[in-house]
């Protein structure tokens, strides 16, 4: 089994979440069975900043999931989705 770079587009409640608190969140909602790769900052409109967190997991069934549920129930976001999985080549 193989693993897959997985990335997250994460929207803030309001352009007034502060985004370093909400960084430190996701860092330590990740579980276990994923790798925070990084996490980045995509200004969206009108002073909002979605943070693209990338973070790598095993190729298998529901793979993503559990990182996708952990940051959605974070206090500050609004929403979270996938945007784009790619396999990591050895």
């Amino acid at each position: 089994m193989g693993e897959v770079l997985a990335t997250l587009k994460v929207m803030p409640e309001s352009p007034e979440v502060d985004l370093e608190a909400l960084k430190g969140a996701i860092e330590g909602a990740i579980p276990e069975s994923a790798k925070l790769h990084e996490i980045g900052e995509e200004p969206v409109a009108f002073g909002l900043v979605a943070l693209i967190v990338k973070f790598i997991v095993d190729d298998g069934e529901g793979g993503t999931e559990p990182t996708e549920e952990a940051i959605r129930a974070l206090d500050n976001v609004n929403s979270a989705e996938i945007v784009e999985i790619g396999r990591l080549i050895d």
